[in-house]
């Protein structure tokens, strides 16, 4: 259960409380379903509590002409939100996780990761298509993705396929889809069409072996000033152990690599008796050269009191006191160990020239 929020609720002459926690989201509809959830969750362990959800844009709602990887703007659809948490406009911010730079401004952390929903990556067909998988598309069938790691992979494993870019959020792309005959199918991550109740579109999932999906992919994140100690207690109880050391090992490797939406990187974790399991990997734009490795480290560390100075320790931008800290700094340097293995076997020189040849196209 929830602790007792002192600060938030100044009790009014007849005892109603007086303040509401804003909550910050984006305002499309599965960054809508996505806040809505967190906030139930919040409302059933503080039910004396007034939750109130503010709606914005963000620069990446409003470029919609323009690939993801070319705005070359690290924090596209979390920098409005973040502005309206520095003003106190709002109290927490619910993110995508993978949506949130591995270095996060001064001043704020990741108070929770929330259990994750299927991280992969799954195929939705143009009704034509029904019942089919991409190995059965007739060739130069178009696929629609913004997303460089699934081209990167897609291109390499069939060859005799298109990939072209679709921009928009899940219904606009969903549309352009089915209403049009530009795209044969369309790439998108299963968590998304899950909350958003379209399961039933999925025509194809894609496994590890066939698509390493992003850092952060299906989890959630819900963002706060680091030193607002009570609403830091407040989200820390929504926190997913397993969750949130899958997501700082791949995070660490991401930082390591310093990538982001602009080359192709890609993870899968597992995390099984007390062990968890990082493979990652780098791309060329066309998938032709690639490195991939997996590591692993055990995670098995009871949970120390951590009273003192620990308390604002942050891995990868994620505060955690309910998670042992042995056990996040072990996913940590895993995710770091990964990267520094594929720096030192060339992944330097193959996320340089899928820079530079994304910014020349």
């Amino acid at each position: 259960a929830g602790r007792p929020l002192t600060r938030l609720l100044p009790q009014g002459e007849n005892g109603a409380c007086g303040r509401a926690v804003r909550v910050g989201t984006r305002r499309s509809q599965l960054a809508r379903i996505q806040t809505d959830s967190i906030v139930e969750m919040l409302r059933a362990l503080y039910p004396e509590l007034h939750f109130e959800i503010v709606a914005m844009s963000t620069t990446g709602d409003k470029i919609l002409d323009t690939a993801l990887s070319k705005i070359g703007e690290k924090s596209l659809f979390t920098k409005e939100l973040e502005n309206a948490l520095e003003r106190n406009e709002v109290d927490l911010v619910v993110h995508s996780l993978k949506d949130l730079p591995t270095s996060l401004p001064p001043g704020f952390t990741i108070g929770a990761v929330c259990k994750r929903e299927n991280p992969l990556d799954a195929v939705v067909f143009h009704p034509k298509n029904c019942g089919k998988t991409l190995s059965l598309l007739p060739e130069k069938s178009v696929i629609g993705t913004s997303s460089l790691r699934r081209a990167a992979q897609l291109k390499k494993k069939f060859p005799q396929l298109e990939f072209r870019d679709i921009r928009g959020n899940l219904n606009t792309r969903l549309k352009k889809l089915d209403e049009r005959e530009d795209f044969s199918a369309i790439i998108l991550a299963a968590a998304g069409l899950k909350r958003m109740g379209w399961e039933s579109r999925i025509g194809q999932l894609l496994n590890p072996e066939d698509c390493l999906y992003a850092v952060g992919q299906g989890a959630l994140a819900v963002e706060v000033r680091a030193k607002d100690q009570e609403m830091l207690d407040m989200v820390s109880v929504l926190h997913d152990a397993d969750t949130v050391l899958c997501c700082i090992a791949e995070r660490a490797f991401m930082k390591r690599l310093e990538g982001g939406c602009s080359v192709p990187v890609a993870v899968s974790t597992m995390l099984k008796d007390g062990q968890l399991y990082l493979t990652g990997a780098v791309y060329s734009l066309d998938g032709s050269d690639s490195l991939k490795e997996t590591m692993q480290t055990s995670v098995n560390y009871p949970q120390q009191s951590e009273d003192g100075p620990n308390d604002d320790v942050q891995h990868v931008g994620i505060t955690a006191k309910n998670v042992p800290g042995q056990a996040q700094e072990a996913a940590e340097n895993l995710g770091v160990e990964l990267a520094s293995l594929l720096l030192s076997k060339g992944a330097k020189h193959i996320l340089s020239v899928a820079r530079q040849l994304n910014d020349a196209h």
